[in-house]
């Protein structure tokens, strides 16, 4: 099962990280791939949404319920759509010298076998370009003081069969 995890020091806040992932219903104006959302239900603590997901002609929902800790975490889990399972996890962490640390971590399975194996050949790179997309969102938002404060990011790529 493919997974990836990545965390980033920005200079942007944990709050304005955190406001940023929050947003489903603008994924679609940056995400690469993403072509549409709806949001059935959304509270401070948890929504339940649509995501429309768009690539070369092809085009599938999902639909999952996110946990919403204000300010500090967001947990999404799947509930249907083409997928067996995924789970994505975001944690924002303040940093003593200003901005935020953002640790994002996600996994998923196909229920075809095959699509699993032809995703994990370009998975890591698919992520990678998915969470820079909200980097340059944030710089867009909040101001081009941003920065990656690590030069570049930490991030480790593994599947597991």
């Amino acid at each position: 099962m493919p997974a990836h995890r990545e965390t980033r020091e920005l200079s942007h806040s944990a709050a304005q990280m955190y406001a940023l992932v929050a947003d489903v219903g603008r994924y679609q104006e940056f995400l690469p791939w993403v072509v549409g959302t709806r949001i059935r239900a959304d509270t401070e603590t948890e929504m339940t949404a649509d995501v429309l997901v768009g690539f070369k002609g092809l085009r599938e929902q999902f639909t999952s319920r996110v946990l919403k800790v204000p300010g500090k975490s967001i947990t999404v889990d799947y509930l249907d759509g083409p997928l067996k399972m995924l789970h994505n996890e975001w944690h924002f962490r303040p940093r003593a010298e200003g901005g935020s640390y953002v640790d994002f971590y996600v996994e998923f399975s196909f229920k075809n076998r095959m699509f699993e194996k032809m995703a994990g050949q370009m998975f890591s790179k698919a992520l990678h370009k998915m969470t820079s997309a909200f980097v340059t969102r944030a710089e867009a938002i909040y101001g081009s003081n941003y920065s990656d404060l690590s030069g570049s990011n930490s991030s480790s790529a593994t599947s597991t069969a």
